[in-house]
């Protein structure tokens, strides 16, 4: 099988051909159809963050593709079914985390494309309790970018409390953004669109955004507070001053939800006016099985629309410097089905 190999972080990726795998008990083997580019595997293959994964590995946390075997002890999924291969790969299933609903939370979880191999190949081994269905109906190339695009927007909309009434900020109209623009939508709130690229700002217009603010011209925080400042202000554009324009554009009583995460990110936080204003500062990291469940089901409906460009394999490279550069107009996607 092919596959996108991290043999070094200071190296480009290097296509290898390599045997397919055989799942142990536990898992499935997935023939995927698809794998979303999310900037994490960009970090993973630079080995930007704190905790690296090991060399050689196979990035990709956005697989979508169809169980071709299973494992004896596997009993929840059949060959033949088509399932997502998500960033949550396993956990412990047993701590506090993972009984009460917060298993992304789990200190015993491993990571698709991280500390074990991932989705950019033409076949990927799995925890068949992890995968999670993908309903039909559902293009596997727009299942791809909701595996995690779409679930980790998902979470910070819960997270950020957006509702009927509440005014929603979504910083970077990206991958994630014109997602969580979406899902605001979708829970009700008003919502004001911010970003720095003329094409982004385009997008958030078409995608109905209530309000849209250009941060390279505008006071970000000065026009949001124009409008009674946000309830939520999501953070997903990878910059520590859009982290600032965000936190200053919250009304009293808002919550910041900070999700993008760049290399030497860092926040300063003002204690008393953040005391005063009784402002939140949280951090979501992507979802749960049954968010990515509910994220799938939303879709299915019509309720949400991936914008994205396909790529192919061999040009891993090429696509990692597309990103980089901010030239991809929300999400790339490797088509793996030829």
């Amino acid at each position: 099988m092919k596959a996108a190999v991290v043999q070094d972080f200071a190296q480009p990726l290097v296509i290898e051909d390599r045997p397919v795998p055989t799942p142990a008990p536990h898992q499935v083997l997935v023939r995927l159809e698809a794998s979303g580019i999310c900037h994490t595997d960009i970090h993973a293959a630079h080995g930007d963050w704190p905790v690296k994964p090991s060399p050689p590995f196979v990035p990709g946390h956005e697989g979508v593709g169809i169980v071709e075997a299973v494992g004896g002890q596997v009993r929840h999924t059949k060959a033949g079914e088509r399932v997502a291969i998500a960033w949550l790969a396993d956990a412990c299933g047993r701590c506090d985390h993972c009984v009460s609903g917060w298993e992304t939370l789990c200190l015993g979880q491993h990571n698709s494309g991280y500390s074990v191999d991932g989705a950019y190949a033409e076949y990927a081994l799995a925890h068949g309790d992890y995968v999670v269905p993908v309903p039909d109906g559902i293009d596997p190339l727009d299942a791809a970018p909701l595996t995690c695009a779409g679930v980790t927007t998902y979470k910070a909309l819960k997270v950020s409390g957006a509702r009927p009434g509440t005014r929603v900020l979504v910083s970077g109209i990206g991958g994630l953004g014109h997602l969580a623009l979406q899902y605001a939508r979708v829970f009700g709130a008003e919502t004001i669109a911010v970003d720095i690229t003329d094409d982004k700002l385009a997008l958030a217009r078409e995608l109905g955004a209530d309000h849209v603010l250009d941060a390279r011209t505008q006071d970000i925080a000065a026009e949001v507070q124009k409008l009674g400042g946000a309830d939520a202000a999501i953070a997903l554009a990878v910059s520590n001053a859009s982290f600032q324009a965000a936190y200053a554009s919250l009304r009293r009583g808002g919550t910041l939800v900070l999700v993008a995460l760049p290399a030497g990110g860092k926040l300063e936080l003002p204690v008393f006016e953040t005391v005063l204003n009784g402002t939140k500062v949280t951090g979501s990291i992507v979802g749960t099985r049954q968010d990515l469940a509910e994220v799938f089901r939303l879709h299915a409906l019509g309720r949400t629309r991936v914008i994205r460009e396909t790529r192919k394999l061999d040009d891993v490279n090429t696509c990692i410097e597309e990103v980089l550069a901010g030239k991809v107009s929300a999400r790339l996607v490797f088509d793996l089905r030829s």
